[in-house]
């Protein structure tokens, strides 16, 4: 199907930075096969209206948990062992899989609906979250929590599903795997070395939460005598290309190993506030060139998955923090919020920037919004005002996925009938109105 998206304003990569041009863009199949001129014998099967309009690169959230979105608002106010322990694990001991596949058919309609065209999610019942992927034309990376002790049989088991569930999504190209040690306080030594060598073996890439709370930090010193980060790092974990998620609490030696690993960070800003767990070291960190990234975790941490609210935050907590307001520049934040998460997960010459030969994954917004009035800075609208309800059309893999703000791949009314029995089942109501 030919899609052109005709005199449409679009943020468009120039060398290191990107700009806004008004221009045409063509889609052909899933990918953009021209931007300006319109490309020799191009049927135009569907004309979007480009006016009043910004189309950017869709965003890529770098870190969540899909399955979460029907524990939102039930776990606040919690320190983050009392949260994960006390109060997460006992609700994800009761979930059966229909739970996972409407949890995360909710949380791709949020994402969806801000902006976010692809998702890197951690998750504990397999199949469930790839069906809802395919269903709403969604693009993710998948990678099946890992939990283990030395060789195992609960460890191996998972490894096991890790593979079932890649192997059974084979026929879906906007599917791809990773695998997902959970973290160093779920994952001994030993069997960290196993995951690695798996890891080597198949060519995939790691997904793990390191480096997020300062209990776990005195806990993983404790017994082993090192940070998580060299703990990972001396269990070979960053001996194929990794993504560590959080990384609130870091040393120097830390950061020195990120970089030397090109270990890619995903900052979670509102998760880690909320859980009183700090927030990464971001402009030490790109100062050093490690790629950061940009991720909301699960809503049961967060409450939302927009990345626009996180964009917000986190330029905003690191200038008031360093009392710099250069720290981290509005045309940074859109980068580690669209290609810095591409280069994260191995698809940046897939997705994360508006260029010929790259996926159709676009997000289009309305710009007669208050949020975006003025336009004289869109750029900077973009990483400090706009709260994602600007998203009125996305495209994901040359497919219109939602349009004038109705998805048009998923019942919605259905999704929050069933979450609603979910919490009601679980007895997670304190009310409903």
């Amino acid at each position: 199907m030919g899609i052109v998206l005709k005199n449409i304003l679009a943020l468009l990569p120039e060398g290191d930075t990107d700009n806004i041009r008004e221009t045409d863009l063509y889609i052909e199949g899933s990918r953009i096969v021209a931007i300006g001129n319109k490309p020799e014998g191009f049927k135009e099967d569907k004309v979007i209206d480009g006016r009043n309009k910004l189309a950017i690169p869709g965003l890529v959230n770098c870190h969540t948990h899909s399955y979460m979105s029907f524990m939102r608002n039930v776990a606040d106010d919690l320190s983050f062992m009392d949260w994960l322990f006390g109060s997460i694990d006992p609700i994800e001991q009761q979930m059966t899989d229909e739970d996972t596949y409407w949890g995360a058919c909710l949380a791709i309609i949020e994402m969806m609906k801000s902006g976010t065209t692809c998702f890197n999610d951690m998750q504990m019942n397999i199949h469930q979250t790839t069906r809802a992927v395919k269903e709403s034309g969604m693009r993710a990376v998948i990678s099946r929590g890992l939990v283990g002790s030395g060789n195992d049989e609960a460890g191996q088991m998972r490894l096991r599903q890790a593979y079932e569930e890649r192997d059974a999504a084979a026929d879906c190209d906007r599917l791809t795997f990773m695998l997902g040690p959970h973290a160093p306080y779920t994952c001994d030594e030993e069997f960290m070395r196993i995951v690695s060598e798996e890891a080597k073996k198949n060519n995939m890439r790691i997904h793990v939460h390191l480096s997020e709370s300062e209990s776990e930090i005195q806990q993983i010193k404790d017994k082993y005598g090192c940070t998580p980060i060299e703990m990972a790092d001396k269990n070979g974990l960053f001996d194929v290309p990794a993504i560590a998620a959080h990384c609130a609490q870091i040393t120097e030696s830390d950061m020195d190993i990120l970089k030397a690993k090109n270990v890619s960070v995903v900052t979670n800003p509102a998760s880690n506030m909320k859980l009183g767990n700090g927030f990464a070291p971001v402009p030490e960190m790109l100062e050093k060139g490690i790629n950061v990234c940009l991720g909301t975790d699960g809503a049961a941490s967060n409450n939302s998955l927009n990345l626009f609210h996180e964009m917000s935050l986190l330029a905003l907590i690191h200038k008031g923090v360093k009392r710099t307001p250069q720290c981290i520049s509005a045309k940074e934040n859109i980068r580690i919020a669209t290609i810095n998460g591409a280069k994260a997960l191995g698809l940046e010459q897939e997705i994360g920037s508006l260029e010929v030969g790259k996926k159709a994954d676009i997000a289009i917004l309305n710009l007669n919004t208050p949020s975006l009035t003025p336009r004289n800075n869109l750029i900077a609208g973009l990483s400090y005002s706009a709260n994602g309800s600007e998203v009125e059309t996305v495209i994901i893999d040359g497919k219109v996925t939602m349009e004038d703000r109705k998805v048009l791949t998923m019942d919605e009314d259905l999704v929050y009938k069933k979450v609603n029995e979910i919490i009601v089942r679980m007895g997670l109501n304190k009310k409903i109105y």
